[in-house]
């Protein structure tokens, strides 16, 4: 005997599938309404990054300090540019000179607010290494909100030890857990 379906269990069958597609239309949507919207990156503007160095008598900052300073700066721009969250402006030499040249950024009275509008930028980043003593460092990153004028990051991390690695791994740390700690890589 042939199989058929009266009109009735057709129209139950038939609304039955309907109400199991808007449910799972519902369900989609909210998902992708649930995703972050992808937002452009922010500009932001590094200011560089200082050395604090509480024994400068006994123990001036070394070459090699400074060349970390550098290794430092740039592994900071490079992980904050490759999460695609931050887009870096570049700070014409005119601009870096009046920076270096002025009060310590962070503790100049918001001149790092001025930096990041004469720089049209929405964040502005520096770094500040204070050496208690060559086995005892802190690594400091500040982020301010130039727009709002308020400081919206603030981290440290020790390190324990004054070489390459501990000084990368530090700022490694500092900007995978704090920073970007949602961030792939």
């Amino acid at each position: 005997m042939p199989n058929i379906m009266t009109s009735a269990a057709m129209r139950v069958r038939t609304g039955w599938v309907k109400h199991a597609l808007q449910i799972i239309s519902a369900f989609a949507i909210s998902v992708f309404a649930a995703m972050p919207a992808h937002a452009d990156p922010q500009r932001i503007a590094f200011l560089g990054i200082q050395m604090q160095n509480d024994n400068e008598g006994y123990e001036p900052t070394s070459d090699a300090e400074r060349n970390r300073m550098r290794l430092v700066s740039a592994a900071f721009k490079k992980m904050l540019a490759d999460s695609g969250k931050y887009t870096f402006v570049s700070v014409p030499a005119t601009e870096q000179q009046k920076i270096e040249a002025g009060q310590a950024v962070g503790v100049c009275g918001g001149c790092e607010f001025d930096y990041g509008r004469n720089l049209n930028v929405e964040r502005v980043a520096w770094i500040r290494v204070q050496k208690i003593s060559n086995l005892i460092l802190n690594l400091n990153v500040y982020i301010a909100d130039v727009p709002n004028q308020r400081i919206g990051f603030v981290h440290s991390v020790d390190l324990r030890n004054n070489t390459d690695e501990s000084w990368i791994r530090g700022i490694h740390y500092l900007v995978q857990n704090y920073l970007l700690p949602n961030a792939q890589g």
